[in-house]
């Protein structure tokens, strides 16, 4: 099995939520999105196998964006909304 490093497994990098900006915790919703899909498929054979199919469907798009909006609203929250 062609498999996700394990540095891609990780689900909560750094093991925080905290980060300085919302652009860092955008970028940190993004990531934990891949690490999610990581983790639930590991073989990068058969994740980039279905890619052709999914990255061309609207819905799918769209529900992985809102995966990403999720995180993102999930770190907002744990960083106060980066109010001081």
């Amino acid at each position: 099995m062609n498999r996700v490093p394990d540095e891609g497994l990780v689900l909560v990098p750094g093991n925080t939520l905290i980060t300085g900006t919302p652009e860092e915790g955008r970028a940190l919703a993004l990531t934990l999105a891949r690490h999610t899909i990581h983790t639930i498929q590991p073989d990068l054979d058969v994740l980039k196998g279905g890619r052709p199919n999914y990255s061309t469907d609207p819905a799918v798009l769209i529900a992985a964006a809102h995966a990403v909006a999720v995180e993102f609203r999930t770190i907002a929250a744990a960083n106060n909304y980066w109010r001081p």
